[in-house]
Parts: structure tokens; C-alpha cells; sequence
């Protein structure tokens, strides 16, 4: 078996998590959607005790979602959960598409995230920044040396 280099390895694992995460929401929102109705009734008699203020935050958001909303972010999420997936297996191949692949769609994320960061800084917003950055980083500098 082919010894990749650890900074791909860690890439590709991440994109696998991102893929995994997007995977997991698109079901999510599916979900919400075809249950509509049953969360609405679910949000108007639900109980809230001290530790349930997650769902309460999360039913609130879902519920003000229009369906046409909801229909449009789960498809987004499941198509850059395939993105995401073909990225990573691309990379797990060492395959050049993949690479550039990786760094287009790295790179176009980046502003929209420094403008992000601008609007008010968190730590998800900056970690999320700063992996991406690295990503960016890693392979724009080995991308010649991947592929001679």
C-alpha cells in the first residue's frame, strides 16, 4: 500500500468529517421537511426544562423556515456532501483533478469567511477559517512536488 504523506492523510480526513456532517444535516432538513407539520405541533406543546434549550433554539429555527427553505438546504447539503466525498477520494487517490478541485473550492471560501470574521468573530468562525487556510496552504505548496 502507497505511504501517503501525513498532511494529506489529515485532509482527507477532514473532508471525510465535512462529508459526514453534510450528509448527516441534508437527512436532517429532509426529515424536518416531510415532518413539518409534526414539528410545528411539537414546538407549541413541548415542555422546556433548563437543559432542553437546544432544541428549543433548534425547533424555533426550523419551524420559521419556510418548506421551499428547508427543500433548497437539504439539497444543498447533500450535493456538497457528494462534492465533499469526491474531494476526498480524489485525494485518497492522489489524483491532480482532486487537487484542484480541493484548492478552487478552498479558495473560493476564504473571503466570504474573512468577511464573516469581520461581522464578529467566534471561535467556530475562526477555526473553520484557519483549517480551511491551512488546507489551502498545504496544498497549493506540495501541489507541484504531488505530481512531477
Amino acid at each position: 500500500m502507497k505511504k501517503r504523506p501525513l498532511g494529506l492523510v489529515a485532509i482527507i480526513i477532514y473532508k471525510v468529517l465535512v462529508a459526514l456532517l453534510f450528509t448527516v444535516t441534508s437527512i436532517a432538513l429532509f426529515l424536518a421537511l416531510n415532518n413539518y407539520q409534526i414539528l410545528d405541533n411539537f414546538s407549541q406543546n413541548y415542555v422546556l426544562e433548563g437543559k432542553a434549550r437546544i432544541i428549543d433554539w433548534l425547533l424555533d429555527k426550523i419551524i420559521n423556515l419556510k418548506p421551499k427553505t428547508l427543500a433548497f438546504s437539504s439539497l444543498s447539503a447533500g450535493i456538497y456532501a457528494i462534492v465533499t466525498t469526491i474531494e476526498a477520494i480524489g485525494l485518497w487517490y492522489e489524483k491532480p483533478w482532486a487537487h484542484i478541485l480541493v484548492l478552487c473550492l478552498v479558495g473560493i471560501s476564504i473571503p466570504p469567511e474573512i468577511y464573516e470574521l469581520i461581522q464578529g468573530i467566534s471561535l467556530i468562525k475562526l477555526a473553520i477559517f484557519l483549517v480551511n487556510a491551512g488546507v489551502f496552504w498545504y496544498l497549493l505548496r506540495n501541489f507541484p512536488k504531488n505530481y512531477n
